[in-house]
């Protein structure tokens, strides 16, 4: 592919010649270096470059391959963690991925099915001799060079020995169709024997151009892996016993690679080289078993699922995916769009993007193809909607009409050269306060800083740089406080005219996050002592005069939700993974001003993003069940299913006692924040463009729910008629 307009011309002195390919944390590229050799580079994307978790997972990325070396693997030429976009650049394979050789060509015949098995055994005898999982063989990350099959892409192995894993919180990590029962069921107990399933799923795939659990969506497939026997149809019966061991269910089960060396050869031994090189990809889908039957709905009260765990361990987590898959799937069935009603007197719903064509400031917006533009960020205020994102000038759209009001023109000279991402962090006093990165492709050349526009007419006021390596800038109050000093203190400012109001300093060596509530700004930081011991603070500073309480947490594993009742309220993690990875929460921990703590026993281990809203914990989970939790005694309060898929975090409109969410599709449901009774759920916005990860945050303004959507796209629509189509903003 060729390169982009914002592409850098090089990278650590290789000079880009093409993409390869991008992912969700980075793109990778061919490059070349000085002596002519020709190198695969991946350069982490702009907006994830200044998060330590992302740092530290590209870390573990290179650590890994650096350990690995095989002939079946590239070895890594080159790295640069610390680079303002950190790289790694590894061996150029010139072929294409199994997964585009199979969709362009059809499955493999024997002749080179025999390769690419015992290529891919003796990459994983590799890459387990060195103490390295992979944890993600799948047939995008296998190349195929003229020589041999090449595994690549390390961005989620881990040390065997290792039991923490860096993940994101609610998302999944790996890919369902090829992941192991384990990876689904308790990621710390994923061992060689993983990529052993992996590489019998991978296999299937190569032979028949299916998988052996596939199904119509993640989670349904999810609950194949773990309950139900492959679908081997079309694969030869000398195989066929080789790979239902590697498919076996208990990880002890599957046979060692040196044992599938062996085994291989033998079963491929007949094959000759002048085979036809394909064989027809099969149009038909076999018949599969239907999942095993769920425990009733009405049994999944506040005790039930704790019975129900512990007299099946196993399944209960995946189990319930599968109950829940069926029950979107009836939902979808059901919702049936309805036709527009009576038109709206003084309002209407609207659609629009965040690369219209503005009247006032910059007219047109940065070049992004649409297909890659993501999903903005928004703010609203009185009746306006503004907006951010990667590639994204700041942007104001009427909130009545979603036509675009004017575009900032308020970047730094030379940002059309480079990557360049703004994030709306709020708005006060009649300004917009915004984050931008600019990065340009001169080593240590990105810029962070925080700019002030006027509200009504996007022209900048005041900017700051700002040195985001500790804290990054927050609204909090009627201030906008930012990291100063090299990263060693919080500032904060007037918004209007950036006159500093107070300094605080921040503990030293430490990485602090940002929550306003309860009318404080409070910091969860994370670090390490002079033992070299993890340690976990709570800072919270009075935002009248930044005066600043320390509050020592007795454990790492907890997040700082916000305050209920005057008490800081925390999550503490539970070492079980929900449905689809979903991070879970097995205890709440409530923090005093004098640092006193009280612990509850959740009367369930919970999973999802959790929000704090409303005195009511919410948690939702990636299949789209949301349950409300009571801070104080950790009882359940309902269950529901939301039908939307993949959601972000609620959003609680406390004037209508009502729950809004949005899922990656675009489609919003509400319900009854007392009950937890669904009262209405919208089609899919963004058909055909839905993005992985989370949905967005619903935003209320007055009788307008705005709602970003994937593509660059924003939408206004009444909850009242949820229904009515919107017309172009």
């Amino acid at each position: 592919m060729p390169l982009h307009s914002d592409d850098p011309k090089s990278v650590g002195g290789y000079r880009l010649l093409d993409r390869l390919g991008a992912g969700g944390m980075g793109v990778v590229y061919r490059a070349r270096a000085r002596s002519g050799r020709d190198v695969a580079i991946k350069v982490v994307h702009a907006q994830y470059a200044a998060d330590p978790v992302f740092r530290a997972r590209f870390r573990q990325e290179i650590a890994a391959v650096r350990k690995v070396s095989g002939a079946f693997t590239a070895p890594v030429l080159d790295t640069d963690p610390d680079a303002a976009r950190p790289w790694m650049a590894t061996q150029y394979v010139p072929g294409p991925s199994l997964a585009r050789r199979i969709r362009d060509r059809g499955a493999l015949a024997d002749a080179e099915l025999r390769g690419l098995a015992l290529g891919l055994v003796e990459a994983l005898r590799d890459i387990h001799r060195a103490g390295v999982v992979h944890r993600d063989l799948k047939p995008a990350n296998v190349l195929l060079a003229e020589d041999g099959p090449r595994v690549i892409d390390f961005g989620i192995s881990r040390a065997a020995e290792n039991h923490q894993t860096l993940t994101e919180t609610g998302q999944m990590i790996g890919t369902p169709p090829f992941m192991s029962p384990e990876q689904l069921v308790d990621a710390r107990a994923v061992g060689p024997a993983s990529d052993v399933f992996s590489l019998g799923s991978l296999l299937v795939y190569a032979v028949t151009g299916r998988g052996p659990f596939d199904a119509d969506s993640p989670y349904l497939t999810a609950y194949r892996v773990v309950h139900d026997e492959p679908v081997l149809d079309g694969v030869e019966p000398r195989l066929r016993a080789l790979l239902e061991s590697c498919l076996a269910k208990d990880a002890a089960d599957r046979p060692g690679l040196d044992e599938l060396a062996g085994e291989f050869a033998s079963a491929l031994a007949g094959t000759e080289p002048d085979d036809s090189p394909t064989v027809p990809l099969r149009d038909d889908r076999p018949d599969r078993p239907e999942p095993r039957p769920m425990p009733p709905a009405d049994a999944r009260d506040s005790t039930a699922p704790a019975r129900w765990a512990r007299s099946r361990p196993v399944t209960a987590a995946i189990g319930t995916v599968g109950a829940l898959v069926l029950a979107l799937t009836a939902y979808s069935l059901t919702d049936a769009g309805q036709a527009d009603g009576d038109a709206p007197q003084a309002w209407r719903p609207w659609q629009t993007t965040v690369h219209e064509t503005a009247p006032r400031g910059a007219r047109r917006a940065l070049d992004l193809p649409h297909a890659e533009a993501p999903v903005p960020g928004c703010q609203v205020a009185a009746g306006a909607v503004y907006c951010g994102g990667y590639r994204t000038l700041p942007v104001r759209l009427d909130g009545r009409t979603g036509r675009t009001v004017w575009r900032a023109d308020a970047t730094p000279a030379g940002t059309g050269e480079g990557a360049y991402s703004s994030t709306v962090l709020g708005v006060r006093d009649g300004t917009v306060l915004v984050r931008q990165v600019v990065s340009r492709e001169s080593p240590g050349a990105e810029a962070t800083s925080v700019v002030a526009l006027d509200a009504a007419t996007g022209e900048r006021l005041w900017a700051r740089a700002v040195d985001e390596v500790n804290a990054t800038a927050v609204v909090a109050g009627d201030l906008v406080v930012l990291p100063d000093g090299g990263g060693r203190s919080l500032t904060a400012r007037s918004p209007r005219t950036g006159t500093e109001r107070w300094t605080a300093p921040l503990p030293s060596g430490h990485a602090c996050g940002p929550i306003t509530a309860g009318g404080s700004l409070h910091l969860q930081c994370f670090g390490q002592t002079a033992g070299d011991r993890q340690e976990s603070l709570v800072v919270t500073l009075d935002l009248g005069d930044g005066t600043a309480r320390r509050l020592p947490l007795p454990t790492p594993d907890t997040d700082l939700l916000g305050v209920y009742d005057g008490q800081l309220v925390l999550l503490k993690e539970s070492r079980e993974q929900g449905p689809g990875g979903d991070t879970a929460y097995e205890e709440i921990v409530m923090m005093d001003a004098t640092g006193s703590l009280a612990l509850t026993k959740t009367a369930e281990v919970y999973h999802g993003r959790a929000t704090l809203r409303g005195g009511t914990l919410w948690f939702t989970s990636s299949d789209g069940e949301v349950t409300a939790v009571s801070p104080a005694s950790g009882r359940t309060l309902w269950r529901t299913r939301s039908g939307v898929r993949e959601p972000g975090p609620v959003r609680y409109d406390e004037r209508t006692r009502t729950l809004y969410l949005a899922g990656t599709d675009g489609r919003v449901a509400g319900l009854d924040a007392r009950t937890g009774d669904r009262l209405w759920r919208t089609q899919p916005r963004a058909e055909g463009e839905e993005t992985s990860g989370e949905g967005p945050e619903v935003l209320v303004d007055g009788r307008t729910l705005v709602v970003p959507a994937p593509g660059g796209g924003v939408f206004g629509l009444d909850p009242a008629h949820p229904e009515r189509k919107p017309h172009s903003g």
